[in-house]
């Protein structure tokens, strides 16, 4: 962006502000909408009028980049070359400085929109031409950014390819990044991210491991935060029991929330000793593991648990994608663990064998690693298509839900009383809230397929594309590659 498209950019905002304002001032006639169906008209001008405000900042961010930009290459040009580091040093917060007592925010948030805006003008054009154009948001542009720190160029490149370019040979699929809300659509590119980075995932979770911690930080009104950063396998199995007990304990007598419940239940499990708090998940229904191969377990919460390093593995519902050649140990590709993203193959292993008791085989198609479809025929979903449900979905499909899908509930596209079937693509997972905003509301969900989620429908007509998996093909070990040709992707 030169300084002509700069000031022309200022001007085009100046001007779709304005007719945005009169058109808000002056109501639908103004709109250009006649006087019918005045109240639906109105409410549609509102809704389209908070779209083109999120376009407009999106430019605006784009204008901002841009002058952050160009104002610390002209410091730099007026400083001259720095003498030494400590010189260098004090340049670069003479900068710092300066832009954030103009913008009116700290250092650190001046050093933090310098870093981004040097990083995408100069290494993600592909994410600057997005956000000025208004296709994806300043948060889905400072994500790209913070998830291409530490790839080379080429890695960077592939990842903002990956998201932003449709004719790039694998692009991501289902609904386009700047419809994805931000920590859906981080969650997804980190997915990328993580299967490939150019450093084995195994070497980088070696590496993090050993930074596991408790943390207690003090908060007001007689409140504090306990965090703890574990593997991801004991989070999530923490996670899944403590909302199994939190679901056990719920009933008609009950006034606390979930969330209240998970809480209290971690505290008692903390603050008593074993055998008091041994009772308290008497929910559990075992974990499942899926992949290649789904390994299941009914083991109590007080026996059978597997021991490695002293921490016991998960007995909660983990449900884990693992490709055969990586659970095999002859790849280092990662495992999905549903409701987190990528996990070392090692991992998997791990889960698979210290609790699994039994294997369920799920086919995945070597063309491009979608699951493949089980059918049946009856109004009760079985065990088996739960679980391809949650293979499918991942989460609830509703856009921006991260509720996982652990949590969700099955429901008929098309009720079966009125002839839809309980087939794999007449079947959706909405999570608790929002299967109730569906048969309460004119929310609807709109048509799914065997390997795509239902997207949905609002009240006003306006249709919302559901989140897609990043199905990939499963990586050939090099000794077997050469036997398998007959199985590549197909170019259409």
């Amino acid at each position: 962006m030169d300084s002509r498209a700069a000031v022309a950019t200022a001007e085009a905002l100046s001007v779709s502000f304005a007719e945005l304002a009169a058109v808000l001032r002056g109501g639908p006639e103004a709109a250009g909408f006649g006087d019918a169906d005045p109240l639906r008209r109105v409410a549609d001008a509102f809704l389209d009028g908070l779209a083109e405000i999120s376009r407009l900042d999106a430019k605006s961010a784009a204008l901002k980049v841009w002058l952050a930009a160009g104002y610390s290459a002209a410091a730099e040009a007026l400083a001259g070359p720095a003498e030494s580091p400590q010189d260098h040093g004090g340049q670069e917060m003479a900068v710092v400085a300066e832009v954030a007592c103009v913008l009116t925010v700290s250092d650190r948030a001046a050093s933090a929109l310098l870093a981004e805006a040097h990083a995408l003008t100069t290494a993600l054009p592909l994410t600057f031409s997005a956000l000025q154009a208004g296709v994806i948001s300043w948060q889905h542009a400072r994500i790209m950014v913070d998830e291409t720190v530490n790839l080379d160029p080429a890695g960077a490149q592939a990842l903002e390819g990956h998201f932003l370019d449709p004719d790039v040979a694998n692009p991501a699929r289902g609904c386009p990044a700047g419809e994805l809300a931000p920590g859906r659509f981080r969650h997804k590119a980190r997915t990328w991210r993580e299967r490939h980075h150019p450093v084995s995932i195994e070497k980088r979770h070696a590496r993090s491991a050993a930074d596991r911690r408790v943390e207690y930080a003090p908060d007001r009104d007689g409140m504090a935060w306990l965090s703890a950063y574990l593997p991801a396998d004991q989070a999530a199995g923490i996670w899944d029991r403590t909302t199994t007990a939190a679901r056990a304990l719920q009933g008609p007598h009950e006034g606390r929330t979930l969330s209240q419940l998970r809480a209290d239940t971690v505290a008692t499990w903390l603050l008593t000793d074993t055998s008091a708090s041994a009772g308290a998940g008497t929910g559990d229904e075992g974990r499942e593991n899926s992949g290649s191969a789904t390994g299941e377990t009914s083991h109590q919460e007080t026996g059978g648990i597997a021991v490695s390093g002293g921490v016991p593995s998960p007995r909660a519902q983990v449900l884990i994608t693992v490709p055969v050649f990586a659970l095999l140990g002859l790849t280092d590709e990662p495992a999905m663990l549903d409701g987190y993203g990528p996990i070392p193959p090692s991992m998997a292993r791990q889960l698979a064998a210290e609790g699994a008791e039994s294997f369920r085989r799920v086919l995945i198609d070597p063309r491009d690693g979608a699951p493949l479809e089980i059918g049946r025929t009856s109004y009760r979903l079985t065990k088996a298509q739960r679980q391809w449900l949650r293979l499918r979905d991942g989460k609830c499909p509703f856009p921006g839900c991260s509720n996982q899908s652990l949590d969700n509930e099955a429901d008929h596209l098309l009720a079966w009383a009125h002839g839809g079937s309980t087939g794999i693509s007449n079947l959706g997972q909405p999570c608790h809230k929002h299967h109730r905003l569906r048969h309460t509301t004119a929310w609807k969900p709109s048509s799914a397929t065997k390997n795509e989620p239902p997207g949905w429908i609002s009240p006003t007509g306006r249709h919302y594309p559901s989140e897609h998996p990043d199905w990939e093909p499963p990586r050939w070990p090099p000794q077997l590659s050469g036997q398998w040709s007959a199985l590549a992707p197909r170019a259409d």
